[in-house]
């Protein structure tokens, strides 16, 4: 393991991708245990495209930045409150749902 700013982004990606997935797995697990199968792709599809695409698209114009660090650093903000909103989700998950009443 290296600390290199590269590596950095390569570790942002793999925890962003890493919560993603283990957000997908117990969602998964838990509608597979309910006996219905109502987890989709679909909101992962479009977080990627709408999370993570941009994150992708911040780092490959950083040499657009005239201070060379803005836009980096945008990129390690995003990362971190995307790793923080699946972090919320999976804590989420876990609580318990109010009952409705009829």
């Amino acid at each position: 393991m290296t600390f290199t700013l590269i590596d950095w982004i390569k570790y942002t990606f793999w925890g962003v991708f890493g919560f993603m997935i283990i957000d997908f797995v117990i969602a998964f697990s838990k509608s597979f245990w309910e006996g219905s199968f109502k987890t989709s792709f679909l909101p992962y599809l479009k977080d990627i495209l709408f999370y993570v695409y941009p994150m992708y698209f911040l780092i490959s114009i950083v040499s657009l930045d005239p201070t060379e660090w803005t836009l980096i650093t945008l990129f390690f903000i995003g990362g971190l409150s995307l790793i923080v909103k699946y972090v919320m989700d999976i804590i989420g998950r876990f609580k318990p749902k109010p009952e409705t009443e009829q």
